[in-house]
């Protein structure tokens, strides 16, 4: 049997796994009679805590985590690795935060997306579409880097080309998530949490052997170049850029629609106190393993062109063809399970914000229909992405922090303030989301940083400054409004 067959089998299984849990979960939901819309985007909140931590962290670790921060620790050593521990604490402070009180108030509005829920704290069709609108174009920035990812890492496999690989990856992951919706997501994210942390392990385990343990591996680093020790990687990761990854990977996850509206969907308090615990740990195990393996693949793969093609090449190098076949199911779940969660709720957007909300708001369309428009809409927009996606830059990781940043720029105020603060309203609301992003996307395309920080920082402050100004000058909500929410 040929090595690519080898690799091909468990690949081939995982991914028809993978459509068999979409048809079961349709079946499931034609036995049932609950609500198209609410089992379809948000799964009925019924998420237990071992689901729900998985589903916030496949929704967040995603081929940034995988492919592009490996890459990203590859060129800049050690000091990437510790920027990327600052994500560990991610799930905790998601639903520490916004947790127990936006699934309370979700279930009083009968909520089912972020922006029903800044509709109904804010009464504002302005905010409602701005934001509608502002999740669409952000989340396709990041499904693209995805998208991306997946065809690269099934290129460097299996052999074929870009595009043939691509055509592979769109075409499972657009299957599955169109017909199975959000309890498909929760169950197979919850699997494809297991398979990274298994894989991860496994590739790390090996490095570590091949390279003659821990410290022969940081000892040849050294002598490739020792500023790949160093914690600012010799002035390529200036200190207050570091430090402002806290504000961009950190602290301003609470604005990310994708991890936030898995505050909905769980089913009781247990379940989310338990979500804290295991989603931490499995954050902080990833974030550690995936980008130290890259650091430690710099004297197996020296001189690499392509940076994204660092973890399908050394899991080639060091593993049996049929492990190669199981480990590249981890980088292709972080993948998969990023994007089922960002096409479920840009389908969302589409249907749920703006048709139903908008254009057929007085004669709200039967089930049925409801049911065509929705699977039609998340479709469309899979395809719409696939064809982006047909020219790659280089390093995908980037494209997904912009549209991280651009998400946080957007989301962070309005929801944190909206939840927290009873003086928040509508003007503040929308004049934080576009100074956020404006200032953002302008900061990034200039290339523009203060005092060596990330972009996010200044776009962050802007945001609260203009949400801030704009609430105290602006019209102050109905103190029956208010109650649903303090």
């Amino acid at each position: 049997m040929s090595s690519k067959l080898m690799i091909m089998i468990p690949l081939v299984i995982y991914l028809l796994l993978m459509i068999y849990i979409a048809y079961s979960v349709k079946k499931f939901e034609q036995k049932s009679k609950l609500s198209f819309m609410e089992e379809y985007y948000i799964g009925s909140r019924s998420m237990g805590g071992f689901v729900l931590a998985m589903t916030i962290i496949a929704s967040y670790v995603s081929a940034s985590s995988f492919i592009g921060g490996p890459a990203i620790a590859y060129n800049l050593g050690l000091g990437w690795v510790l920027l990327a521990c600052i994500q560990t604490p991610t799930a905790f402070l998601t639903l520490g935060i916004l947790g127990k009180k936006l699934a309370i108030i979700s279930r009083k509005i009968n909520g089912i997306t972020i922006i029903d829920y800044l509709r109904a704290r804010y009464s504002s069709n302005i905010v409602v579409i701005s934001g509608a609108i502002l999740t669409l174009v952000f989340f396709c920035a990041s499904m693209v880097a995805q998208f991306i990812g997946g065809a690269r890492l099934l290129e460097t496999i299996t052999g074929f080309d870009y595009t043939t690989g691509l055509i592979i990856f769109c075409f499972i992951v657009i299957l599955y998530t169109t017909f199975g919706g959000f309890r498909t997501i929760a169950l197979t994210d919850a699997i494809q949490g297991v398979i990274m942390l298994i894989a991860a392990v496994c590739l790390l385990v090996r490095l570590n052997t091949i390279g003659g343990g821990m410290e022969h591996i940081m000892k040849n680093i050294a002598e490739i170049n020792p500023d790949l020790l160093r914690p600012d990687s010799g002035g390529n990761l200036p200190i207050p850029f570091l430090l402002s990854f806290w504000v961009l990977v950190g602290v301003a996850v609470l604005g990310l629609p994708q991890t936030t509206v898995k505050c909905m969907g769980f089913k009781d308090s247990k379940s989310m106190h338990n979500g804290m615990i295991i989603g931490t740990i499995v954050v902080g195990a990833l974030m550690i393993l995936t980008h130290l393996i890259g650091v430690m693949s710099i004297p197996l793969v020296p001189n690499l062109d392509i940076g994204d093609k660092l973890i399908p090449t050394v899991s080639l190098k060091v593993l049996n063809p049929i492990l190669v076949g199981i480990f590249i199911g981890g980088p292709l779940a972080a993948i998969m399970s990023t994007i089922d969660a960002m096409l479920i709720l840009a389908s969302a957007a589409i249907v749920k914000d703006i048709y139903i909300n908008y254009i057929v708001k007085d004669h709200k369309p039967e089930e049925k229909k409801l049911k065509r428009i929705s699977l039609f809409t998340t479709f469309i927009i899979g395809i719409i992405v696939f064809s982006l996606s047909l020219n790659p830059p280089k390093l995908l990781v980037y494209i997904n922090l912009f549209a991280f940043g651009g998400l946080e720029a957007s989301f962070l105020c309005p929801v944190l303030f909206g939840l927290y603060w009873k003086k928040a309203n509508s003007t503040g609301a929308l004049l934080s989301m576009m100074s956020g992003v404006f200032s953002f996307i302008y900061l990034s395309y200039e290339k523009i940083t203060i005092y060596k920080t990330h972009q996010i920082i200044p776009a962050i402050l802007i945001s609260v400054i203009f949400f801030i100004l704009g609430s105290l000058l602006g019209k102050k909500e109905p103190e029956e409004k208010l109650k649903y929410f303090f």
